[in-house]
């Protein structure tokens, strides 16, 4: 019988899949494996302590309640204001990793997680990209004015930040063995993006080329994450050898995008709680009704899998019932829709 890693990787190879893929488990007793699970190194990741998280960078992280704790940078102070920009070297230190013992840390990552490689894609991710890493430095206004003001400090920076992440890279690819290279940049906001696709194309894509890159001399899939309106940037995910895009949010024209790259890029979610959907007496059936339609809509020949859920405050448990019913439905109609 084929497995859900199974089915998911023939989506992103751009084969018809025998159902669609659907990535969420559908609650704590459910006892399928995933189809895919993501790791990065422990030792470059944040470490969460009570009311903070700070990151390898020196970036404090704080919960957010509205979200689930979900951390976003502290806005209240940043670590590299722009008039600091110049002396970057001086505040942005990447730490000493050449005594971590790589396989150690790795193996018991994954004994832990419970992965089971024959059954579940390992889906490599390193960090959640070089254009919110800057934001994050700098803050917004910052950071944006910088690509104008200061291209070249913010082009050695990047170049620093993608040197120490390409050599862990090159010291974990070949123990994880993963399936996909998971990439992420978030360059864009519902409305508009944050920066321009040639902008994207000067300071943040080489960056990302690079590891796709090492992904692709193995044979190893990719998947970039990108929310927002950046439609405009999926002809440089393609011509970088972007195998899947997501959450691929409906502000999109995702029906343009499918037209034009059919199964080569893959569509992963093109769901998004707006309308009726948001409305507190919203339905059971219109719940599944809505999943339904999107795949009904995107995912006709293959090149489409499953995503979407609505994220709630602390304590928020109409959220979790809305997602389970979403999963359901989705491991339900998916699995009969291309019989």
């Amino acid at each position: 019988m084929l497995s859900d890693k199974e089915n998911y990787l023939m989506t992103l190879r751009g084969e018809v899949p025998e159902w669609v893929p659907a990535g969420r488990r559908l609650g704590p007793d459910d006892k399928t494996k995933p189809m895919a699970m993501m790791f990065g190194p422990p030792v470059i990741g944040r470490q969460p302590s009570e009311g903070e998280s700070r990151d390898i960078w020196g970036v404090n992280y704080i919960p957010t309640e509205s979200t689930g704790n979900a951390y976003i940078p502290d806005n209240s102070v940043f670590i590299l204001p722009i008039d600091k920009l110049a002396d970057w070297r001086s505040i942005i230190k990447a730490p000493d990793v050449s005594g971590v013992d790589w396989e150690k840390e790795i193996k018991q990552q994954l004994e832990k997680a419970e992965f089971d490689p024959s059954q579940t894609a390992l889906e490599l991710t390193l960090h959640f990209g070089y254009f919110q890493l800057l934001m994050s430095f700098m803050g917004f206004e910052d950071g944006l004015l910088a690509f104008y003001e200061e291209p070249d400090a913010v082009h050695e920076l990047l170049e620093y930040l993608s040197e120490f992440y390409i050599s862990v890279a090159e010291k974990v690819i070949d123990i994880y063995k993963p399936d996909v290279l998971s990439l992420a940049d978030d360059t864009a906001a519902w409305r508009s993006p944050f920066i321009s696709t040639e902008m994207y194309r000067e300071f943040i894509l080489p960056h990302h080329v690079k590891y796709i890159k090492m992904g692709a001399e193995r044979g190893i899939l990719s998947s970039m994450h990108n929310c927002g309106k950046c439609e405009g940037l999926v002809d440089t995910f393609v011509e970088a050898g972007i195998n899947a895009w997501n959450p691929a949010q409906t502000c999109n024209d995702i029906k343009a995008v499918q037209a034009k790259y059919g199964n080569k890029l893959v569509i992963s979610g093109a769901w998004d709680p707006r309308g009726r959907l948001l409305e507190p007496d919203v339905t059971e059936e219109e719940l599944r009704q809505s999943v339904r339609d999107t795949m009904d809509a995107y995912a006709p020949g293959g090149g489409y899998c499953w995503g979407g859920g609505y994220l709630g405050a602390v304590g928020d448990t109409e959220s979790a019932r809305k997602n389970a019913i979403l999963t359901d439905e989705a491991v339900k109609y998916g699995r009969a829709f291309y019989r």
